[in-house]
């Protein structure tokens, strides 16, 4: 039976039977096709119940979220929950490697608790390039009420949902891919589903721009999410400081920027306080980073921030960002100053600085070098330490429960192999539960790239350019580095981060960068506890959806 049709549709229930007896949330969430026009051209977009961007998912630490996801588009459909932990969940990951995809006209019920996280996320539609199109929205897990915000409670909450569009939608793109050619450039930069504003004759009459309605005095925090394909982008709001406060879950030390860089991938919020006068309105610029910003001057976003006395619009030249990226140094140094709050309690009542990561014994060093694509088998690929991943047509995990063999290989190697060329393969990582590991991501590729680790967080401790060499280990900040779960990689340099991986499943590794990631540049880590008793890792899941070597098995 068809479900009924929602412009927005999101039931808040408290349910008796939940996990652990924490409360539940319950949303239905439609993912339909959808004509609009964000840079004046019609086009085709992924709406979620008839929305682009999609609806905000709520909820509270600990709170047992369902989201009933109803597949309208005209091919298989599956949503991850980006910097969501999943913890002992990997069967509710939503990609290829632990989910069978959710068929055309069917719905699938992901099930899962946001156990110990605050802060901001997003979802998007894992498969086949379609964030491309759309299908992506934010999440917000809040505090619970016990546990004090280390800042004053603000006036209102704003977000901006931005990222790199093309005006073609996500087959034509995945078309030019398959092809063997790379992307160009993108057509423009929008926020929140919106186009730029008219700030000079270079951009097209009739553009629906994003205006954010102010009141002057009050503090806002703005929630920022980069959900675009491959470009990084500079965030600023003229004559307005951001005050940085959380990324992806962690509190941080609270430092002021003029303005910020934000990678694909990643998620930030800021406060901002409205303490200009109201002569005019203000610009909101999202512009590309780490290109020729001259040639690129078209791929920016801009929307209108109004006081409510303002007394115009907006004028005059957009606001530059403060640092230059042909000084890369300085660019590096502004994601440097993020560290963690010492002080402050996240999702329990216990500083985040009590947790001495600095002082394990590190059990196991992986190495992940990216290169620029190659042709492999006479198709354009990219790769992690010279694999391009295959994904399985059966998933993972779900071949470990039924004992299917020979569907992925435990051989991927733990460093760069230059001995032997690049190659195809469903080749993932054995890891040992309970090891405390550093990753080395290591970009020898042309472009910024952004990587992350489902079902984790990570602790940031050191990133430099050139490549990384035992001895940088004297380096790491051992205190106060951020936890979060995306970490941009500038080119030409490495980034190093520490894990305990305490959380079993069988977990995704990828670049965040759409194209990139499309092309194979990814791949799994498998942490299951030898002595499993049901406490380490849920079973699988009553609603599971099967494909591969097992579809026989599907109702």
């Amino acid at each position: 039976m068809s479900p009924p049709r929602f412009s927005i549709f999101a039931l808040a229930l408290l349910f008796g039977l939940s996990l652990a007896e924490d409360p539940a949330i319950s949303y239905v969430y439609e993912l339909s096709y959808l004509t609009a026009s964000p840079l004046g051209v019609p086009q085709q977009v992924i709406a979620v119940n008839g929305i682009f961007p999609g609806p905000v998912v709520t909820a509270t630490t600990n709170y047992n979220v369902e989201v009933n996801v109803f597949n309208r588009l005209d091919e298989p459909l599956l949503l991850t929950w980006n910097g969501i932990e999943m913890r002992r969940n990997s069967w509710q990951d939503g990609v290829l490697g632990t989910n069978c995809p959710i068929p055309p006209q069917w719905n699938f019920t992901y099930s899962f608790q946001v156990k110990d996280q605050i802060g901001s996320f997003f979802y998007f539609p894992s498969l086949n390039f379609q964030r491309a199109s759309g299908g992506f929205g934010p999440i917000v897990i809040d505090n619970q009420d016990r546990i004090p915000l280390p800042f004053a409670k603000p006036d209102g909450e704003i977000t901006f949902v931005i990222g790199d569009w093309y005006t073609q939608n996500h087959t034509v793109l995945r078309s030019v891919l398959d092809s063997g050619k790379e992307l160009e450039m993108p057509d423009g930069v929008l926020i929140n589903g919106k186009g730029p504003y008219k700030y000079n004759s270079s951009v097209p009459d009739g553009i629906r721009y994003e205006t954010v309605n102010v009141d002057p005095g009050k503090t806002y925090r703005i929630r920022v999410h980069n959900v675009g394909i491959s470009t990084s982008l500079n965030l600023r709001i003229q004559s307005h400081k951001l005050l940085l406060v959380e990324t992806e879950g962690r509190y941080t030390s609270q430092t002021n920027f003029t303005d910020f860089d934000i990678h694909v991938g990643q998620s930030y919020s800021f406060l901002v306080t409205m303490d200009q006068n109201a002569s005019s309105d203000y610009y909101i610029v999202a512009s590309a980073r780490f290109v020729d910003e001259t040639v690129w001057q078209r791929v920016t976003g801009v929307g209108i921030l109004r006081y409510s006395n303002s007394k115009g619009p907006a004028s005059g030249p957009l606001p530059v960002p403060s640092t230059d990226v042909s000084h890369p140094w300085t660019v590096m140094n502004q994601q440097r100053a993020i560290k963690q709050n010492t002080s402050s309690s996240g999702a329990r009542p216990n500083p985040q600085g009590s947790y001495h990561y600095g002082q394990i014994n590190i059990t196991g060093t992986y190495i992940f070098r990216t290169m620029a694509p190659t042709i492999i088998n006479g198709s354009l690929r990219a790769t992690l330490n010279g694999v391009s991943f295959l994904n399985p047509s059966t998933p993972m995990r779900l071949a470990d429960k039924h004992s299917v063999k020979g569907v992925y290989k435990m051989d991927f190697p733990s460093r760069p192999v230059d001995r032997r060329p690049p190659r195809l393969g469903s080749s993932i990582i054995n890891a040992t539960y309970r090891s405390f590991v550093q990753i080395i991501f290591q970009n020898n590729d042309t472009k910024v790239q952004s990587f992350h680790i489902d079902g984790y967080s990570f602790y940031v401790v050191a990133m430099d350019f050139g490549n990384w060499t035992e001895d940088r280990k004297g380096s790491y900040n051992n205190w106060d580095a951020i936890s979060r779960s995306t970490i941009e990689v500038y080119p030409g340099a490495w980034t190093a981060v520490l894990m305990s991986l305490d959380n079993a499943g069988v977990w995704n590794i990828r670049v965040e960068n759409l194209d990139r990631w499309y092309l194979g540049q990814e791949t799994y880590i498998r942490i299951i506890n030898p002595e499993e008793n049901g406490k380490t890792e849920m079973g699988q899941p009553k609603n599971v959806l099967y494909c591969g070597a097992l579809r026989s098995l599907q109702k």
